[in-house]
């Protein structure tokens, strides 16, 4: 691989990173404590949402965020050439 295509590839990299760490970040820490008030008047299967993402939402989250990641880097992967 180029230098040129590596830097590249890293920069793309770091950014699906961020990018799913920001949408964890909004979903753990905005939709279990910042935004929890708005979010309880929704019932969700009997529960309030805010008390719902809280304590189970944002770990479903977190594995969806885990499967889309990896299928996102294996699209970079074999954009840049680098897959197995």
């Amino acid at each position: 691989m180029k230098e040129e295509q590596a830097i590249a590839y890293w920069k793309e990299n770091i950014g699906l990173i961020l990018r799913y760490l920001a949408i964890w970040f909004v979903v753990s820490y905005g939709c279990g404590i910042l935004f929890v008030d708005a979010l309880n008047s929704i019932h969700l299967f009997g529960f309030k949402l805010g008390f719902w993402f809280a304590q189970q939402g944002s770990i479903y989250v977190f594995l969806l965020l885990l499967v889309l990641y990896a299928r996102s880097m294996s699209a970079l992967d074999q954009k840049y050439d680098v897959h197995e």
